[in-house]
């Protein structure tokens, strides 16, 4: 959903402005793509936006177009917007995401994977981590060094390919100031190897009465023809944020199978109780997002296509190492669940394939978490995961039930306004 917002009441529970939806567009394919253009303005207007608690309320939508449930053919890794275009220990893969209102991630990857029956990993030290940024062109005030990391996705079974990761690089740049431009290189300048010179602009700060200009909430995304037009459509868009809510690359259903695309996987590798992913589709998808991701930030949240199981119960190494999320800064110190403010919105991503009992670590977290929430500073309230607790698709269909009496009651106790998931298209 991508949400206009020039102005919005400091107070949330005496808003006094007009009905806002000025235009609502549905668009969707294998991705779930909401767009609406939100205007709301206040100063002394008589009507106002209603609450959550006082609905539930007809909904307005436009209805789907057949023509887009015919499926898509995916992106072979050949395509031009997936095949790698910087060589040696160059940045590729650039994306940010928020860490506080006045800090922000930026990640990338150098180096190349390796996929195969025999890989061996890259030192991660090899390569350095910068980032120089500053409020004008080609002039940079600030430099900040980060992390660099590799991750494994090994298959020991006869025939299965294995993966080894480039070098993912993580910094994160602090001291910004609100709703202006800064101009940023990422790379190791000791190599020579600095990207060229990006751009982003902040949000604007919570308490201001301010929301960032456009959100844009994609989920079940993958990398198929309709993919491309998602994103083309978005990036027309110039959305001021990303909330991506979780099936990002759909690696666990490509080219599978010690890269034979078997159609019977079981019966060509009979001693393998794990299905493989094709790792190289994340490399892919890193490009394929980099246009829009190098300039604005993106918001992840895991879904079922990221579990990617592997020997010894590891799971979720390619979402857990190639993003960087404000779990530590929000105080979840988990990447599967955390928060984060937006201008005048409190935003909250779940975990839905983590516990979410009410015994376990991310309902206590999610508790304290909104009993911290100011409506006066953020009088928006969005939640957001992968699989809707109600939908009327047969698949999936009470599939988080349980999910549901865990968590219900404690969101609509604290009043949250919007939810926004994916999972069924």
């Amino acid at each position: 959903m991508v949400v206009d917002e020039e102005e919005h009441s400091a107070n949330h529970k005496s808003r006094n402005y007009m009905p806002f939806m000025e235009k609502y567009e549905l668009f969707t394919s294998s991705t779930i793509l909401l767009l609406a253009v939100m205007n709301m303005v206040i100063a002394g207007l008589s009507q106002r936006i209603p609450t959550t608690l006082e609905g539930p309320f007809k909904p307005t939508t436009r209805s789907f177009d057949p023509s887009l449930r015919r499926g898509s053919d995916d992106l072979p890794m050949n395509h031009p917007r997936l095949r790698k275009n910087v060589t040696s220990n160059f940045p590729e893969q650039i994306a940010l995401a928020l860490s506080t209102p006045t800090s922000m991630w930026i990640s990338w990857v150098t180096g190349d994977a390796q996929i195969g029956l025999n890989v061996t990993p890259v030192d991660p030290s090899t390569v350095g981590s910068e980032v120089w940024y500053g409020k004008e062109r080609g002039k940079y005030s600030g430099k900040q060094t980060g992390v660099s990391v590799i991750y494994n996705q090994l298959y020991p079974f006869e025939g299965l390919w294995n993966y080894t990761s480039g070098i993912i690089h993580h910094v994160k740049i602090d001291g910004l100031e609100p709703e202006t431009k800064y101009y940023y290189k990422c790379g190791d300048s000791s190599l020579k190897a600095m990207s060229e010179e990006l751009v982003f602009e902040t949000l604007p700060l919570p308490g201001s009465g301010k929301y960032p200009g456009r959100i844009a909430v994609i989920g079940d995304l993958g990398l198929t023809s309709n993919s491309t037009t998602t994103i083309d459509h978005l990036i027309k868009n110039d959305p001021s944020m990303i909330l991506m809510v979780g099936d990002l690359t759909y690696a666990n259903q490509y080219l599978t199978t010690g890269g034979k695309g078997a159609s019977c996987y079981s019966c060509q590798f009979p001693d393998a109780p794990i299905r493989e992913t094709y790792q190289p589709r994340w490399d892919g998808w890193g490009r394929f997002m980099e246009p829009l991701t190098s300039r604005v930030p993106m918001m992840v949240v895991e879904g079922n296509h990221e579990i990617e199981p592997q020997v010894a119960n590891v799971s979720f190494q390619s979402y857990l190492t190639r993003f960087s999320v404000p779990s530590n800064e929000s105080g979840s110190n988990s990447n599967f669940y955390y928060s984060f403010d937006s201008g005048g919105v409190h935003f909250i991503m779940l975990g839905a394939y983590v516990d979410y009992n009410k015994t376990g670590a991310q309902y206590v977290w999610l508790q304290k978490d909104l009993q911290k929430v100011d409506r006066s500073v953020t009088p928006w309230l969005v939640a957001a995961w992968h699989p809707p607790w109600y939908n009327s698709y047969s698949s999936h269909y009470q599939e988080f039930e349980c999910m549901r009496l865990e968590m219900e009651a404690l969101l609509y106790e604290y009043g949250v306004d919007i939810v926004f998931s994916g999972h069924v298209s």
